[in-house]
């Protein structure tokens, strides 16, 4: 057949379109699987990232923790609190190894033991404001020291039930309402209420106030016991307290401060048997820029009130009254190494008794041998600088 040039020219022409149409075709058909299979590819990923969302995020915030932590700078931060840190543990840790030779520190530092957990949020609190890992590190030492000897406070050890309740209560000389304080104190339901601190002016009125619901009593010097049960074998413990100062001495001769007891000790008959009662005020403490602690009157009597305790032959014996000091101070280690503390066996915290109006420190005591303390408490405050505080106790 005959072709004219334009015809010659026209045929690859088309020919070239047709190829292009269908490579066009065919790219398009590949770019659809692509963007399916794509699709897919994509959207598996977008699934693992919102499966793996949470442990990737935890993951990652694992990493730059430890990432920060291996960096030498946050362990260069803050020495100084590293340090304060660390004293405090130690301080508290051997409290009993601190001399008591310069100015009684070692019995300040007891009295006040564990108010020094609270310099541990302080120095929490300069840690992470200077981002101080050192520090963190160091916390762990106080905070481990003061749980070992103070976690156990914290927790209500009560129970119910009880043969016997007890009061101790420091009524306080310069009292100015003692016909209220005795009210308060007859209210309490308690059968037994040791009193300290009284002065014979008062004395009337406590007798008067407390003698409806206790028809014994016992009152030696400035200290007294009232009871629902009978008392018998009734003395003096002399507790050394030539030299009496504190509010009570301002309302007493040198003659009086020199032969006024300040201990007693009684027998309670109870449906279980005897009970021996101790009633005891020990010397004043008091604080001295130049001096120091003046503790020689309390831990002098503290020591032969030990000893009394120690020779009696009644196996159950029961401690009241203002010691003027806390169980962790070491004077009173001839004490605790023979009684027990109701507020530590069965009380609901420290049980701070002084001063009334804000309660820092457990001074007013309740101490016993051979009965079970079921519950310790403090009681509202009456007239006094002091809190009464009470127990129930069984055999």
């Amino acid at each position: 057949m005959t072709t004219t040039p334009q015809q010659d020219t026209q045929e690859p022409v088309a020919a070239h379109a047709r190829d292009t149409a269908a490579a066009g075709q065919g790219g398009a058909g590949r770019r659809d699987d692509d963007s399916r299979d794509g699709g897919s590819r994509d959207g598996g990923s977008r699934g693992g990232d919102h499966r793996d969302g949470g442990s990737g995020a935890w993951r990652t915030g694992i990493r730059r923790a430890v990432r920060a932590v291996s960096r030498p700078e946050p362990w260069k931060r803050g020495p100084v609190l590293a340090a304060l840190a660390l004293l405090l543990g130690l301080l508290m840790l051997l409290h009993a190894r601190i001399p008591d030779g310069l100015k009684n520190v070692g019995s300040l530092v007891e009295t006040f033991l564990p108010w020094f957990g609270v310099f541990v949020p302080v120095l929490l609190a300069g840690a992470l404001w200077r981002r101080s890992a050192s520090t963190l590190v160091a916390l762990l030492l106080p905070v481990t020291v003061w749980l070992n000897l103070f976690g156990g406070v914290l927790s209500d050890k009560s129970h119910p039930g009880g043969d016997l309740t007890v009061v101790s209560h420091n009524v306080g000389a310069g009292n100015p309402d003692p016909a209220g304080t005795a009210r308060d104190l007859a209210a309490s339901g308690a059968d037994v209420v040791a009193l300290e601190e009284l002065t014979g002016q008062a004395r009337g009125a406590y007798e008067k106030g407390l003698a409806k619901a206790y028809p014994y009593h016992t009152v030696k010097g400035t200290v007294g016991l009232w009871s629902k049960r009978p008392l018998s074998d009734t003395r003096t413990v002399d507790v050394a307290m030539l030299g009496m100062a504190g509010p009570l001495a301002r309302n007493l001769s040198a003659e009086e401060k020199a032969a006024t007891p300040r201990a007693l000790r009684t027998t309670v008959a109870t449906d279980q048997g005897p009970l021996a009662v101790y009633v005891a005020h020990l010397g004043s403490v008091r604080v001295n820029p130049r001096a120091g602690l003046s503790t020689n009157q309390r831990d002098d009597g503290a020591e032969k009130l030990g000893k009394a305790v120690a020779a009696e032959q009644n196996e159950r014996v029961v401690l009241l009254g203002d010691l003027n000091g806390t169980t962790d101070d070491r004077a009173f280690a001839g004490l605790t190494s023979q009684l027990r503390s109701a507020q530590e066996t069965a009380g609901n915290g420290f049980g701070f008794s002084w001063p009334a109006g804000f309660p820092v420190v457990r001074i007013d005591q309740i101490l016993v041998r051979g009965v079970e303390p079921q519950s310790s408490w403090v009681l509202p405050a009456t007239g006094s600088d002091h809190l009464p505080v009470a127990a129930r106790i069984s055999w």
